[in-house]
């Protein structure tokens, strides 16, 4: 296990770029492209974040689906948000992680989103016993 000192703030990636509920999924492309990521926090018209969009979904649920990327909005396409706050432990995070099997989870101060934790970020900063758990329980059926 981690020290318990550690916070989501100590492992997140910082600099997490929201993309507008009303943008298009081929800009999201584009963005993640960019910034070499394979999610996106989705904000609404306040700035607020109102889901997450990966490059998965915009693979399977739009041009798989028969979509057009240009045409469907990352906010018709944003799921649910789970998300932490900055000062949440690493355990708490994990446990969150693992309580609703995702792979990417935003860290929030107040109504700003500071950062995102991956699982490469949980490599980083996890021992392999641990890690193996997590991808044990996310993946696992």
């Amino acid at each position: 296990m981690t020290s318990g000192r550690e916070t989501a703030r100590d492992v997140m990636s910082t600099g997490a770029e929201c993309i507008g509920a009303h943008e298009t999924l081929d800009r999201a492309a584009q963005l993640m492209r960019t910034h070499g990521v394979g999610a996106l926090p989705v904000c609404g018209p306040d700035e607020r974040v109102t889901g997450i969009i990966t490059d998965r979904d915009i693979v399977v649920k739009c041009v798989a689906a028969g979509h057009d990327p240009s045409q469907v909005t990352a906010g018709e396409l944003a799921t649910g948000l789970v998300w932490v706050s900055a000062d949440t432990s690493v355990e708490e995070a994990l446990a969150r992680m693992e309580e609703h099997r995702i792979k990417r989870l935003p860290v929030m101060d107040g109504d700003r989103i500071v950062g995102m934790i991956s699982e490469a970020d949980l490599a980083q900063h996890l021992p392999d016993d641990q890690l193996a758990e997590f991808v044990h329980r996310v993946y696992g059926d």
